[in-house]
């Protein structure tokens, strides 16, 4: 027995919303890799210098290379804008 025409259209409108949620899940994903990928390091020496803290020892050292990664991805950040790219475009004309 096949399904009837209204209820076809609501399953094709389900798998439709269903796709919808999948492309937005996946772009977060990417997006969220790329965040880690700049700010990871700045993460994980800030979570250990948090670490050593709560455990009654010394995480200047931690705090240290927390602020030297974080001026590296400023850094990054900045050699990577859509200027640079508009700045190519007309250069290579």
């Amino acid at each position: 027995m096949q399904a009837s025409l209204p209820m076809r259209r609501a399953l094709r409108q389900r798998g439709q919303a269903m796709t919808e949620y999948i492309v937005i899940v996946a772009l977060i994903a990417v997006a969220a890799i790329a965040v880690y990928q700049l700010f990871g390091q700045v993460v994980r020496a800030q979570t250990a210098a948090m670490a050593r803290e709560l455990a009654g020892e010394d995480g200047t050292a931690q705090a240290r290379q927390a602020q030297s990664a974080a001026g590296k991805a400023a850094d990054q950040t900045k050699s990577r804008s859509l200027k640079a790219y508009t700045g190519n475009a007309a250069a290579a004309k």
